[in-house]
């Protein structure tokens, strides 16, 4: 199936989600037995089923007329991208300052791949987490995944 460059779909999910008061957190296309594409949308304090409900209407209109993938069948979702969403943007790491995140490395760093700190400080490249009084910088691209921890009491 030929689809449409994914920056082209993005322009127009950023388009309506300015509209609805909400920012597009990420858009992915996968490609199945049914292929599906997903917008997920945030905004300060979250996103509930109502808010994804409206978005998806206003860019099911939208993304009808940009017709991604010339006229073939796939299935729109529109999603928040969760509590443990992962840090992609500058926002996300703004976002993090002081509190306690969970870092997921592609390779072990100082003999593990998984730790647990405060981000403290980072750039465009390298995030530093305070690890109970030790600082520790890490590569952004060494790190599989970087989220807020989750604590359920």
């Amino acid at each position: 199936m030929k689809v449409k460059p994914i920056e082209e779909i993005r322009a127009v999910a950023e388009l309506v989600a300015k509209e609805a008061g909400v920012e597009v957190f990420d858009v992915e296309f996968k490609m199945a037995a049914t292929p599906s594409l997903t917008v997920f949308i945030d905004r300060d304090g979250g996103v509930d089923l109502n808010t994804c409900e409206k978005y998806h209407r206003a860019f099911d209109v939208a993304i009808d007329e940009l017709d991604p993938t010339f006229g073939e069948p796939y299935i729109l979702n529109v999603s928040s991208p969760g509590l443990d969403r992962p840090f992609i943007s500058e926002r996300d790491y703004r976002r993090g300052l002081g509190k306690e995140v969970e870092v997921k490395l592609y390779a072990p760093q100082r003999g593990k791949k998984y730790y647990e700190g405060v981000l403290v400080d980072f750039d465009e490249n390298t995030f530093t987490l305070d690890l109970g009084g030790e600082k520790v910088r890490f590569e952004k691209s060494r790190a599989a995944k970087v989220n807020l921890a989750i604590k359920i009491d």
